[in-house]
């Protein structure tokens, strides 16, 4: 069984975090982990979690949904059309059988950052069932997600601007993975907790609906075998919060995220041995990979869904998730161990004609490293999904148009006409609804602009 980290009393999930600030301080990489970065950047804006965000004080709100909901975004919202074209009338009445509740609230310098908090209320009774927490503690900020059916994500309040670096520190985690070689460790299966029903109710893409309103309906998976964490990932569009799960495949431009599975399709999946270029078999990995992917905007992994196709760089080469058994390829192994006595630093950068991803620490078999991969946003023909912030950055030249159908009826989207823009904003935590549950501590969250650009240019 794995152990838990102890020196002073940070616990949450039933893991107790390390915290010595100071020596952490001393002990750790400064942020702006390159050279050419530190020559390239200024930094305009930064979070350490010296005051607490004051999220608990803020009032649960119900979603009303709909297109007057602020948290509307598109057909694929928690009731778009998506679903009621799958599911009708009784996915209506599954999704009447909880209200959602959200919390948004602005926090950091001048309220530069937000946090996006939802969970479900059954009973209905204005308060949710496993609500999720953010507060700060011992210098650094705490994401704590006791049930799957809730999410919680930390966010720029305001569109990224033209060109960033967006970057933080990861100090602990626990959504999953191995510890000494096994799923099961402190009580829990891949990070859940062992007993309950814990489904993807009401969501789902395909099947019956019949049965009892409720997570405990037979006819919705169980979740545990698959549990995750983003480190860091740029969303399309402005005012990123979690939602169901299928929502999120259609919405991310690049990112680093964690995808732990103890399920039969991990077979499909690799890990990169970043020291020998070699890659090995997820199943004899610690599954505690992490994924750093540029989204393809001219494939689909699932078209019945808008689901991008994956371009995963790699020290053992780019992948694009068609060879078999490579579905998945993670670029490195993290070591949850070694937290918070050592830590990681994820960064995401936009250029002028690019994205890059970044992470730095000590990886399992290369040791401490940064890995660090550049893409344009169109190179040998390819584009990045939805790259243009602006419509005078793209000519409708990679669009689609995708019917999605179901039992009662259908309807057509196209996916990146001419005349649209979709907007930079980063997401930290977890966006999905109905999966992942764990814990994590992040800290120093940090935003860049080119060296050169005016002040106030990220607003």
């Amino acid at each position: 069984m794995a152990s838990a980290l102890v020196l002073t009393g940070l616990s949450i999930g039933g893991v107790t975090y390390a915290y010595d600030r100071e020596t952490l301080a001393a002990a750790q990489p400064s942020p702006v982990s390159t050279q050419q970065s530190r020559t390239s950047w200024r930094l305009v804006a930064a979070e350490t979690f010296k005051t607490d965000p004051e999220v608990s004080q803020a009032p649960w709100v119900r979603d009303p949904h709909g297109p007057d909901s602020p948290w509307h975004v598109d057909h694929l919202d928690d009731d778009g059309e998506f679903f009621t074209v799958r599911g009708g009338s009784e996915f209506e009445r599954h999704l009447a059988g909880a209200d959602i509740l959200r919390k948004r609230v602005q926090f950091g310098d001048g309220g530069w950052l937000t946090a996006e908090l939802a969970a479900r209320d059954a009973d209905k009774d204005g308060q949710p069932e496993g609500a999720p927490t953010f507060t700060a503690e011992h210098g650094a900020g705490v994401i704590d997600e006791p049930s799957h059916d809730s999410g919680l994500i930390i966010r720029s309040t305001e569109p990224l601007p033209e060109q960033y670096r967006i970057e933080y520190r990861l100090r602990g985690i626990e959504f999953g993975g191995k510890r000494d070689g096994t799923f099961e460790y402190d009580g829990k299966i891949n990070g859940y907790e062992p007993t309950g029903c814990k489904t993807n109710w009401p969501w789902k893409r395909t099947g019956a609906l019949d049965g009892p309103a409720d997570r405990c309906n037979a006819n919705f998976d169980d979740v545990r075998s698959q549990n995750g964490y983003y480190f860091l990932s740029i969303m399309d569009y402005a005012k990123p919060a979690p939602h169901n799960n299928v929502f999120i495949h259609n919405h991310r431009k690049v990112g680093m995220d964690a995808y732990n599975v103890n399920g039969p399709w991990a077979r499909a999946f690799s890990v990169c041995n970043p020291s020998t270029g070699q890659k090995l078999n997820y199943l004899d990995s610690t599954a505690n990979g992490v994924n750093e992917i540029f989204f393809d905007g001219s494939r689909y992994r699932d078209p019945s869904i808008g689901y991008n196709e994956f371009i995963m760089p790699t020290e053992c080469g780019l992948e694009d998730g068609a060879t078999p058994r490579e579905n998945i390829v993670s670029a490195a192994e993290i070591k949850p161990e070694i937290m918070p006595r050592k830590t990681y630093t994820f960064a995401i950068e936009r250029t002028a004609t690019s994205y890059i991803v970044e992470m730095s620490g000590e990886f399992k078999y290369i040791g401490k490293t940064t890995l660090r991969y550049e893409r344009d946003f169109v190179e040998d023909g390819t584009p990045i999904w939805h790259y243009n912030q602006r419509t005078d950055e793209y000519d409708g030249q990679f669009n689609t148009t995708l019917t999605f159908d179901g039992p009662y009826g259908s309807y057509t989207r196209e996916q990146w006409p001419a005349g649209s823009a979709y907007p930079d904003n980063f997401v930290i935590g977890d966006p999905h609804m109905n999966y992942y549950e764990g814990s994590a501590v992040i800290d120093d969250i940090r935003l860049y602009v080119p060296r050169h650009a005016q002040a106030g240019a990220n607003r």
